[in-house]
Formats: structure tokens, sequence, C-alpha cells
């Protein structure tokens, strides 16, 4: 369990001690042996003798004739015109699906041509698996199927889940080993004269982004005197949200290593949530890698109060790693339950 302390100072002067939270954290076998049994018959023939008398002949000869085995024939060689037609054939509609997948827009239309893209590849291999390549194709044609069942492996794995902290398919099968395959094999093939036709989705680079220090990503109304500090000693970057029922207060972005203040914190009891992770989606409002969503089990209560002589408010420090001697318990929160 995650520990931290707290504590608020009369007079506006004084931080208090560090929250700490914890940072949550891939045949062809031919043979042809024509064996061709060679029959050979030995046929006796015998001398007659001519004339009459019935006297046996005074000498004979007999001969025997040996028949000799044909010379074995070579395998035939598998006709180069008929296996480019079995390929085109076995590729045409994994070229198709993966022309979809290119042009689906990210969420649940991506994730279907996906899905059927994978199911195109894995059918491919199967059926060139069956098709008897020619001789000097045979190294090839092995290491196509193989690169297509990887690559059917690779459009499943690639699927996003559509929630936070999801990172894009295509920065998936930016890195994934089955299209690279693919593409050796191909070039392979294509140098023998053999086109595979395949054309692979587009993918895309996994991206860095940051927002500056300090950072409101979101922020609403404030006009108390509360203080609050964020000190990041994790190492990633972090949104730590403060909230007051349903409703977002404010958002702030702190870098890793960094810390960053807010002032006029109204009074009130704050749910304080924290999400942790590397390259920050806008839209999304959440990390795509290594992401993780937390809250503090207590509230961080702020208070302003008019006093003899002045105002007292409360000042707040949060440290986002560990700490010895802190007192505060988290909780991992479901992505989706994650305040936006």
């Amino acid at each position: 369990m995650v520990r931290y302390t707290s504590a608020h100072t009369p007079g506006g002067a004084a931080a208090g001690a560090g929250w700490t939270a914890a940072h949550r954290r891939r045949r062809t076998g031919r043979a042809a042996a024509l064996g061709a049994a060679a029959l050979a018959l030995a046929l006796p023939l015998a001398a007659c003798s001519a004339g009459g008398g019935g006297k046996a002949p005074t000498g004979g000869s007999s001969s025997s004739a040996a028949g000799s085995a044909p010379t074995p024939s070579a395998s035939p060689t598998v006709d180069p015109d008929a296996y480019r037609h079995a390929l085109t054939g076995a590729l045409r509609p994994l070229d198709s699906a993966l022309r979809t997948v290119d042009g689906a827009r990210e969420g649940g239309a991506l994730n279907k041509a996906l899905d059927n893209a994978a199911g195109e590849a894995e059918t491919a291999a199967e059926a060139l698996e069956a098709v008897a390549a020619p001789d000097n194709a045979l190294a090839g044609a092995s290491q196509l199927t193989t690169a297509l069942r990887a690559l059917g492996q690779d459009l499943r794995s690639a699927r996003g889940s559509g929630g936070r902290c999801a990172t894009s398919p295509r920065v998936e099968l930016d890195t994934a080993h089955g299209p690279q395959s693919v593409k050796e094999a191909a070039r392979a093939l294509k140098a023998l004269g053999y086109d595979t036709s395949l054309r692979l989705p587009r993918t895309e680079r996994a991206q860095h982004r940051r927002l500056a220090n300090g950072t409101f990503v979101r922020d609403g109304s404030r006009g108390g005197l509360g203080r609050l500090t964020v000190n990041n000693g994790t190492g990633s970057d972090a949104v730590v949200t403060l909230t007051r029922g349903t409703r977002t207060a404010f958002s702030l972005y702190v870098r890793k290593g960094a810390k960053a203040t807010v002032r006029s914190v109204n009074s009130g009891a704050y749910t304080v949530y924290f999400t942790t992770g590397e390259d920050w989606n806008g839209g999304k409002r959440s990390f795509t890698r290594g992401c993780s969503f937390e809250k503090f089990d207590d509230k961080a209560n702020f208070r302003t109060v008019r006093v003899s002589g002045g105002t007292q408010y409360t000042v707040l420090t949060f440290t986002l790693n560990k700490v010895f001697g802190g007192n505060a318990s988290t909780s991992t929160v479901p992505p989706g339950e994650f305040p936006s």
C-alpha cells in the first residue's frame, strides 16, 4: 500500500508534507522417383537340322537376348505460369482486405477490417501451402506462407481497444514482424518473376507528444486562496485531476521530474485522481502508452477561513512517488471511470 502525508498550514505560509502515489505500471515435397522396373526376358532359340532321316542334330546352339532397363526420366517441373495463376488467386482476396484496412478510420471500422484481413492472410497461407511451386521458387513459397501466417497474427494483435490509453493499431503494425516478413518474401519471389501483388496497409510511427509543464488540461472556475503543488518524481509524465462530486475542478499536466503549482483553489473536499504514461493524446485526454489510472482513497480538503488578524487557507503538496513515512492509500481506477 502506498502512503502519503498531508498537512495544512494556517496563514497561508506553510506547505504540507508530501503525498505519495505508486507509479503503476511478439512441402512441398516433390518426390518423384520414376522407378522403372526393367524386365529382362531370355528366350531360347533352337536350331533345327534340315533333311530327313530323323537324325539328331550333330550340333546345336542357343542364344539369349536380354532386354535392358529404360533410363528414368526427370521429374516434370511445375509450369511457372500455372504457379503465377495460383499466386494471384490466393492473394487477391487478401490484397482487397488489406486495402480496406488502409482506408478504414480508427475505431470499430478499423478493428473489423483488421479481423477480416487477418482471416484472409491465414486462408491465403493455407491455399499456397497446397500449391506446388516451381523448383526455383520453393524457398520463396515457403517463406511467403510463413510470413502470411505471421501477418495474420499481427493484424489481430493490432486491434485497438477503443478506450483510453489505447495505442493506435497503425502504430502497433509499424513495429510488427509480419508485414516486414511479407515484404521480404515478396521481393524474393518478384526477383524470380513471380509477383505477389500485395499492398500492405499504411502504418504510423510512435509519437511522443507532451504538454508544457504546468499546463491546464482542463480548468474550471477558481477563486479561493488554496494552493496545490504537485511534485512528480516518477519516471513518466502525469496529469493530476481534482473533482468535487461528479464535476472536474481542474486537471494539471506535470512532466516527470518536475513540479507545478495551482493557485486560487476553492474551498471544498476534492477527490484526487492521477494518471501517468507516455505520449499525451489531447483528443482522448489520455496517454497512449504505459499508462496507469489511480486515485487517492482519502479526499483533499481545502479551507479558507477568516480569523482575527487575517485569513487562514490550505496549502498542500502532492508528491507522486513513494516517500518514507507517508500515510495515503491509493486505488486503481478503471480507465473508463477516470474523469476526462
